[in-house]
């Protein structure tokens, strides 16, 4: 078992993240909102990241593992620049179609973090990188 804890950000360095976050999640909206594709489409993928916490029911460790891949920028990023190739992929189309759900992606990272929910420690779900977000229960 990991000794890894996080005491979180704490003071005006988490309202600045938070803040950040709150900001991410108003750009990716704008964006979304310019870019003309469906809300029916936002709707339906909104919450898509949040799958990642099934890999929890494998341990802790292998539940940050997952969350975090799925709740970093990196991945969003990364598809938002393949996107913007113009190349055409087996099964997708044009890549530019991509942008749009780039956008939804980065809509997701930004609110769950204004929310507070930040990246996880391996030590369990509630460790986070901008806090501790629940007092764990005694057993």
């Amino acid at each position: 078992m990991s000794t890894e804890a996080s005491p979180g950000a704490a003071g005006a360095v988490r309202t600045l993240l938070r803040i950040e976050s709150l900001t991410l999640f108003a750009a990716a909206l704008l964006l979304y909102a310019h870019s003309g594709a469906s809300w029916k489409l936002f709707a339906a993928l909104i919450l898509l990241p949040d799958l990642s916490f099934v890999f929890y029911l494998f341990g802790a460790r292998a539940g940050a593992i997952a969350y975090n891949t799925m709740h970093s920028t990196i991945g969003a990023f990364a598809l938002a620049l393949i996107s913007q190739t113009g190349l055409s992929i087996a099964g997708f189309g044009n890549t530019s179609a991509l942008f749009p759900i780039a956008l939804i992606w980065f809509a997701h990272i930004g609110f769950d973090r204004a929310l507070g929910y930040g990246l996880k420690y391996a030590s369990g779900f509630w460790d986070t990188h901008l806090s501790v977000v629940a007092q764990r229960q005694p057993a």
